[in-house]
């Protein structure tokens, strides 16, 4: 008797278990390729929701990104807005500091200062009062663009007075000039003013006391 032959409840149980084992596998393989998918499927989301600036980073021009225009743009706003002010600050000029007067005209002042007795022997004194009355009108900013000259009159050591001629350049018949401008108070003002702020070398006590110069025309 040859080989026996499988039994048809053999088959039908082999084919069951085949069955089983396909139905198990089916599921996994199933599960695998959705899980793939979804993965493939969030993963732009979630690159935008972790980098936010991500749009920063687009190339514009060959390697320019977009935050590069922005930081030069900013950066060149900057630079603008520097150089305006630093050529405003240079190119302002006061109106009134460099008002030009056409000085068509003189006004002469003569000033007496009583010497005090202890300067009087001072053989120097004529000449250092010369240069202190010229350099205190020529650097005084409201009378140096008009002072024009001053030199001595008379120097007496008897009457203990020394008398200087003081010239300035005026506006032609300018009445508010006269007025404001030259005025005997300011002129006389201006000398108290640098005796009280320096003393006159050898001679400490000399223009302190304001009855001891006078001012006329």
């Amino acid at each position: 008797m040859e080989g026996a032959k499988p039994s048809s409840s053999e088959e039908d149980l082999e084919l069951s278990v085949l069955q089983e084992q396909r139905d198990e596998q089916t599921p996994l393989n199933g599960a695998l390729q959705v899980l793939a998918a979804s993965a493939d499927d969030t993963t732009p989301d979630q690159a935008k929701k972790e980098n936010p600036w991500s749009s920063c980073n687009k190339n514009l021009v060959g390697k320019c990104k977009l935050w590069m225009v922005i930081t030069s743009i900013f950066l060149g706003l900057i630079i603008v807005i520097i150089i305006g002010l630093c050529l405003s600050g240079v190119t302002y000029i006061d109106e009134d500091e460099n008002e030009i007067f056409e000085l068509s005209s003189n006004k002469t002042f003569f000033i007496m200062l009583k010497i005090p007795e202890e300067c009087i022997t001072e053989e120097e004194l004529p000449h250092l009062l010369t240069k202190r009355l010229e350099d205190v009108y020529s650097k005084s900013p409201s009378l140096s663009r008009y002072f024009t000259s001053v030199e001595i009159v008379d120097f007496s050591g008897e009457n203990a007075t020394a008398t200087y001629h003081l010239q300035f350049g005026v506006p032609w018949e300018d009445d508010d000039f006269m007025k404001y401008m030259m005025s005997e108070e300011l002129v006389l003002g201006v000398l108290l003013q640098d005796f009280y702020d320096q003393s006159v070398p050898h001679c400490e006590s000399l223009g302190l006391d304001p009855a001891s110069l006078l001012l006329y025309e």
